[in-house]
């Protein structure tokens, strides 16, 4: 039985099954609930950017996970 933890809350994922209970984003895994929580802190900055960049975007992203990995939540 494999045991992943996630990288932002420090919890156990157990049974981890990529894409259904937790997600590898570069060189971080997160459980559900913080990819939840990373969709939900991103989505109102994502709907005032015109036009969209898909570099923008992944930067964004592993900006607001690196800070969410060193605070430890989002």
């Amino acid at each position: 039985m494999k045991t992943l933890v996630c990288d932002v809350c420090k919890r156990p994922i157990q049974s981890p099954l990529k894409d259904r209970n937790y997600f590898h984003i570069e060189h971080r895994d997160l459980c559900e609930p913080c990819k939840d929580q990373l969709d939900m802190s991103l989505k109102p900055v994502m709907r005032a950017k015109h036009p969209f960049n898909y570099e923008w975007y992944q930067r964004l992203v592993m900006d607001s996970i690196e800070k969410a990995v060193s605070k430890g939540r989002f």
